[in-house]
């Protein structure tokens, strides 16, 4: 079933937050009035795409995420996401064109890390030029990628980008670490 640009928005803020939230804080996020909002919920907990696993709370389910595009992943894919890569495929950080920082990730875990630790320069660098979604794609984490696209898009600046971007990836670990657990 198609998404109307309004119930997709919702969905992908929903998405983006991660976690059960009230309507309100999500109205916020989109930047649109309460009632439409709780309508459009209301909509998209009726198609399957919305729970609410606790009262006055909703989040985003797993057809949510298909009905966004993103391929389901199993334990064997959570773990080529998650596993080390050889230093030349690692993400390598750097403060502006020709000018590393000789601060490299190696996976998933050691890139949130480093988030907190590189400078702010560095992260707004990489967010501008779509490093982060290009290397989260070549990892195969379509998801996250687009993750990093969406803060990307909603312009989030200095220490609130940071934040976000540490969230995104360590939340999304987190979800890939349970997933190959769940099969091993």
């Amino acid at each position: 079933m198609r998404l109307s640009p309004v119930k997709r928005l919702i969905l992908e803020t929903m998405w983006v937050l991660d976690k059960p939230t009230k309507a309100v804080k999500i109205a916020e996020e989109v930047g649109l009035g309460f009632p439409s909002v709780m309508m459009h919920i209301i909509g998209l907990t009726r198609m399957g795409y919305v729970n609410t696993p606790e009262k006055g709370r909703y989040i985003i389910t797993e057809k949510g995420k298909k009905g966004l595009g993103f391929p389901e992943i199993d334990g064997e894919k959570a773990r080529q996401i998650l596993e080390y890569v050889p230093a030349e495929k690692s993400f390598h950080f750097y403060a502006d064109f020709g000018k590393p920082l000789n601060v490299f990730a190696a996976n998933l875990q050691d890139f949130y890390n480093k988030i907190l630790k590189v400078d702010m320069s560095s992260i707004e660098f990489h967010v501008d030029h779509g490093d982060f979604e290009a290397w989260l794609t070549e990892l195969g984490d379509v998801e996250l990628a687009r993750k990093t696209l969406l803060i990307k898009e909603r312009k989030a600046a200095g220490e609130e980008l940071r934040k976000k971007l540490y969230e995104i990836v360590k939340n999304r670990c987190e979800e890939l670490l349970k997933i190959r657990h769940a099969i091993a």
